[in-house]
């Protein structure tokens, strides 16, 4: 069996499943994670906000490489393959007749997507279309707190007709868990994978390769390695989803 998982950015599949990635690898199964927004910058000025990320992350203008390389040792961790599409991360997308920034501050990237994106949807749905086998297990996420490269991400996955899996955004799941009770309201279904200790070990080394957005999150990489615990034993494993069948 093959399963393609589709990541945002360059950590949200070790976020959020990391675990569970290993032991499908570690069972024979092929895995790769296919990063959205892996992209370097387009051209021009950054935006006060992308400023401000690259002084949290202390990567400098040389964000998305570092990135990148990050993405690929937490992937070896796993025993996953990395694939890396080359749209840029929402905080460096550009548009409108003036080519400006499209989101310039933090609470517009929680929002609706901006609509001179509508292109970059269809991009995506003929990108995925073309490089996804048919016989693939498709986990996309939930996009559980409306970033906006999440809801990028799971309308590129929906818009091709084909049924997918469902991964919780972890952490945004922390302050979502009402949607997904409305789910299982609306009849979806879902599969617990409980987790071995060693697997929640790779797991929290995954997300710990990506070194530069530890601070995003936490303090330290032992609160990380703390909340990650607190989170596998909450949820007994990791849950896919799957949307009512039809």
């Amino acid at each position: 069996m093959e399963w393609i998982y589709l990541s945002p950015h360059l950590d949200d599949v070790a976020l959020s499943c990391g675990g569970l990635v290993w032991e499908q690898a570690q069972a024979g199964q092929r895995v790769c994670i296919l990063t959205i927004c892996a992209g370097d910058p387009s051209l021009g000025e950054f935006s006060a906000l992308a400023k401000s990320l690259h002084a949290r992350w202390n990567t400098g203008a040389r964000a998305a490489t570092q990135r990148r390389q990050e993405d690929l040792a937490s992937c070896r961790l796993m025993g996953a393959t990395a694939r890396h599409l080359a749209i840029p991360d929402c905080i460096y997308r550009r548009g409108g007749e003036e080519d400006q920034p499209l989101y310039t501050a933090e609470e517009s990237i929680f929002r609706r997507l901006h609509p001179a994106e509508g292109d970059l949807v269809r991009e995506l749905v003929a990108i995925l279309a073309a490089s996804l086998p048919a016989e693939a297990q498709v986990v996309s996420p939930l996009a559980l707190g409306d970033h906006v490269d999440h809801q990028l991400t799971r309308q590129g996955a929906e818009n091709l007709g084909r049924r997918l899996w469902y991964y919780a955004d972890y952490p945004y799941v922390l302050k979502n868990a009402r949607q997904l009770e409305r789910l299982e309201r609306e009849g979806w279904e879902w599969q617990r994978f409980p987790l071995l200790a060693r697997s929640v070990g790779v797991w929290q080394q995954a997300i710990a390769a990506h070194t530069s957005q530890i601070s995003t999150f936490w303090s330290s990489l032992e609160s990380m390695a703390a909340d990650i615990r607190t989170y596998r034993q909450s949820e007994k494993g990791i849950r896919l989803w799957r949307s009512p069948a039809g």
